[in-house]
């Protein structure tokens, strides 16, 4: 066991990419056989939680590689539904891979605008402005009526699952369509895309610049790093990833709505984010997961404990489940949920270590 661990470790650290890439591989592959035993709605939460990752993903790398905190991701999340919603009413032919694209570069260029001011702002100016871009998205929306078609949901065009796929599976394609496999699938394979590219950039020479503009801006601008640049770019990956995941949330649903994307969502993506844990790829793994299948664990818990859905405590449990769990995390478990986990599994290896088996030399 000790020499497949460090025959692992030093193939990491010799073809980090690849390893990445064969991880990715492996982990999404695992998840796409999941789905084929799954019901509809298992499906699609796990689809709906995959769009959230991609979001929380984003946010992840603006607030924990660049240290900048953003109140408005929900609103960026909104560009990339709409963008969808929008192009796929007039152009439904358009492959998925293009029309999810669209929504990532129209999330990266209003971050791009976004961005541009915040260079100069610092904590809650940073905040309140973000704050200020995700209360203005609604009435935005509301104002270019003519496109989005106002307070009003866009329906998109349901996505069919190609024929190759049914052939693969051995399942006809309303099967597919029935058991939301096909959109399970989609999010899955988009978001372990996502996940691969983040890790890369978290390791690259832009994450290292972007961490040390986190931890001592003077040592950064002393090593040639461009504070007002870094955290442009920041904010461009954190839309871009937010526009991303906003498109595929949209495809998921099947529409796109101006009161989805509101204050409250922004706020619901920091927290999961700090709940899952700031920085790290699981840690927004785990948020998208936890947003997804919330509603099921609220319906059995109003269930439980007989408390009606309608009732003022019942259209708050939400919130107030939130709002616990975020201050437990805080107090329990700083680090968050994958934090604390890679911390404990760390120690366990400081007690005990594994030796690196001896390599003895061949007999001559």
């Amino acid at each position: 066991m000790s020499t497949f661990f460090f025959a692992v470790s030093d193939l990491r650290r010799a073809h980090p990419v690849l390893t990445r890439a064969t991880l990715t591989v492996l982990f999404t592959s695992i998840a796409l056989v999941i789905t084929y035993f799954l019901d509809s709605v298992t499906n699609f939460n796990l689809a709906t939680g995959a769009a959230y990752a991609v979001v929380i993903l984003g946010l992840s790398f603006l607030t924990g590689a660049s240290g900048q905190v953003s109140l408005g991701n929900g609103a960026f999340m909104g560009i990339g539904a709409y963008a969808v919603a929008i192009w796929s009413v007039h152009h439904a032919t358009t492959p998925i891979v293009a029309t999810l694209a669209l929504a990532t570069a129209v999330g990266a260029g209003v971050g791009l605008l976004i961005g541009l001011p915040a260079t100069r702002l610092r904590g809650p100016y940073l905040a309140g402005m973000t704050i200020a871009f995700a209360l203005a998205f609604e009435p935005l929306v509301s104002v270019f009526g003519t496109w989005t078609n106002g307070d009003a949901p866009i329906q998109t065009p349901l996505l069919s699952p190609p024929g190759w796929l049914a052939s693969l599976v051995g399942q006809p394609t309303s099967s597919l369509t029935t058991t939301n496999m096909w959109l399970a699938d989609i999010s899955i394979v988009v978001t372990g895309i996502a996940f691969f590219f983040m890790a890369n950039l978290f390791r690259s020479r832009t994450g290292r610049a972007m961490r040390l503009v986190r931890e001592n801006e003077v040592a950064a601008e002393l090593a040639g790093v461009s504070l007002p640049r870094a955290r442009v770019v920041a904010f461009m990956v954190s839309a871009a990833y937010a526009g991303l995941g906003g498109g595929l949330f949209t495809l998921v649903q099947g529409s796109a709505q101006s009161s989805t994307f509101n204050l409250a969502l922004s706020i619901t993506l920091l927290s999961l984010l700090v709940i899952g844990g700031i920085g790290t790829l699981s840690g927004a793994l785990i948020g998208g997961l936890v947003i997804a299948y919330s509603q099921n664990w609220i319906n059995w818990l109003e269930a439980q404990t007989g408390v009606s859905s309608t009732s003022g405590l019942g259209g708050n449990l939400k919130g107030i489940i939130f709002g616990l769990a975020l201050i437990l995390v805080m107090l329990l478990a700083p680090l968050g949920i994958a934090g604390t986990i890679r911390f404990v599994i760390l120690q366990q290896f400081k007690k005990h270590p594994i030796s690196r088996p001896s390599q003895t030399a061949d007999p001559q």
